[in-house]
């Protein structure tokens, strides 16, 4: 018996990184898991065939969550297809760096159509379904230690962070009376795609290790063993939370 047996999940941005993790994860805990895509076709097939030969089940679905129409259509493929749903992890995300005095209105709006509008849309499609069919479901927002530590030249993407923060917190109070839980993880440095240029540079990496009082990257599987827990039972009672998994980076004092 796995923790989520019989829910059904829709996991964005699973084609790789966190959200590949958590997909397979939640496959392995017995969830049925809708990976969803925004261009990596490849690569989304590739964490179907991964769940598919540990004997998991799961479907694909290409979307761009910062489309409204896609978001709203997500869930409601998912629910023709599946018959539910139990679980949303908002996971998809990007950033953009540039300094803040260059960032462009399309760089704000991409990142910010992603992370901040997506989650939103996302979240509010998959509550209506909940609501509608008396789920009291999960939603579980991939947020970013940048939900509350300033990045230098990422503007957008912390404005962003900072936005899905407080839209767990607002929305957990309105959903509460639904049954319907909704909290962050918000994960430090993470071994994945979007951290490339760091984990390809010896020096970048011991200055960031430096600044970790675990010395190390956290993994993908390791966010994803705290999906599973948020989205099990043993969470029933936790809603509005942001738990931080960052090795220790944001209590890190450095010099002192």
């Amino acid at each position: 018996m796995g923790q989520l047996d019989s829910k059904v999940a829709i996991v964005t941005g699973s084609d790789s990184g966190i959200g590949r993790g958590i997909a397979i994860q939640f496959a392995q805990e017995g969830a049925t898991v809708v990976v969803v895509y925004a261009h990596a076709q490849a690569k989304a097939q590739e964490v179907l065939d991964t769940i598919q030969k540990n004997n998991g089940k799961a479907i694909v679905i290409q979307t761009d969550v910062s489309q409204y129409q896609q978001a709203t259509a997500l869930v409601q493929q998912t629910v023709e297809q599946l018959g539910t749903l139990d679980i949303l992890v908002n996971n998809a995300g990007m950033e953009i760096h540039n300094a803040f005095l260059d960032v462009t209105e399309q760089q704000f709006d991409r990142v910010i159509g992603v992370d901040l509008k997506g989650a939103f849309f996302c979240a509010q499609a998959a509550a209506r379904a909940m609501v509608k069919s008396k789920t009291p479901g999960r939603i579980i927002n991939i947020s970013s230690v940048h939900e509350d530590i300033a990045m230098p030249n990422n503007s957008p993407y912390c404005c962003a962070k900072g936005g899905v923060r407080m839209l767990t917190r607002t929305i957990c109070n309105e959903l509460g009376q639904y049954g319907i839980t909704v909290n962050n993880i918000a994960p430090g440095a993470i071994f994945t795609p979007i951290d490339a240029d760091v984990e390809a540079d010896p020096q970048k990496q011991a200055a960031l290790f430096a600044e970790i009082p675990l010395h190390r990257w956290g993994q993908p599987e390791e966010i994803a063993k705290l999906a599973v827990f948020l989205a099990s039972d043993a969470a029933a009672y936790v809603t509005g939370s942001t738990y931080v998994m960052d090795g220790g980076l944001s209590v890190y004092a450095g010099a002192l």
